[in-house]
């Protein structure tokens, strides 16, 4: 299967500003793409590519004064397979845990495990661990926040998110990494591309989505409270801690987006005659 993945952004800023994007598929997947994903400027300015500390594709640029145009517009094939399910995979104890996994149990900007250990003890400390305790967190998490992009708010922590039940798919991904982190679960944070293949209509706007990945029985897989269930044509761009360290755009002085739209959609190969 082959999908069609891009972007179209645009920033308005007072004075020249350095930026740095996250907007390139992750290392991870960049093998996959049939057509690359440039990221393109107008008006033409210097890019600069680098991969920081978690592995993620980064850009760097200075936008003008005025409006620049940002946009890519790519292909990837992708399996056409749903998301992984392994309800055997195992509970690692944290003393057998490798050490790279050891950062995403702990506490982070968007995910305090805190003010959410007592409750995440008493709520999922039943028998079943591994794969049924993180399906477990997924689930009362689906149920507990009300989705609605009118609930956005970049500052909203997972404590937050808990309390108001209110948010969008990042909110839904930083209280289920909290609670998985609260049970000794290493989570990360990730976010990319989700098309809506094979899901029956309306559908709602695209835009970049959030999930985690959770470390079990030796390997990362991926949760979904938002939607919760397997989805086809996931594509990541970046994983971090949370959120903070994902950004789709972090600029560094004033700016203002004027406009925002993604686009991934499944591509109907043409049979050979």
């Amino acid at each position: 299967m082959k999908i069609r993945i891009g972007y179209e952004l645009a920033f308005d800023c007072p004075q020249p500003t350095p930026v740095i994007l996250m907007l390139n598929v992750h290392a991870s997947r960049a093998r996959d793409l049939a057509v690359p994903d440039r990221v393109v400027a107008v008006p033409s300015i210097p890019i600069r590519h680098y991969v920081d500390g978690y592995g993620n594709q980064c850009t760097r640029i200075v936008a003008p004064r005025g409006m620049l145009h940002l946009s890519t517009d790519a292909v990837i094939t992708d399996s056409g397979l749903p998301d992984v399910v392994n309800p055997a995979a195992r509970q690692t104890p944290v003393d057998q845990l490798p050490d790279e996994a050891l950062l995403y149990l702990l506490g982070s900007r968007y995910c305090e495990t805190e003010p959410l250990t007592d409750f995440a003890w008493q709520q999922f400390s039943h028998p079943a661990t591994g794969w049924s305790r993180v399906q477990a967190i997924c689930d009362y998490v689906h149920h507990h926040i009300e989705f609605g992009y009118h609930h956005a708010r970049s500052t909203r922590t997972a404590w937050e998110a808990y309390q108001e039940k209110k948010g969008v798919c990042r909110d839904y991904a930083h209280l289920a990494i909290a609670l998985c982190r609260c049970m000794n679960i290493p989570a990360r944070y990730c976010a990319g591309y989700l098309s809506d293949i094979a899901i029956p209509p309306p559908y709602g706007e695209m835009d970049f989505a959030a999930w985690f990945e959770a470390f079990l029985d030796g390997a990362w897989y991926i949760f979904d409270p938002r939607n919760n269930m397997p989805r086809i044509g996931r594509i990541p761009i970046a994983r971090g801690r949370d959120a903070a360290d994902v950004a789709i755009s972090t600029t560094f002085g004033r700016s203002t987006l004027r406009s925002f739209k993604v686009h991934t959609d499944e591509m109907r190969e043409i049979p050979t005659p």
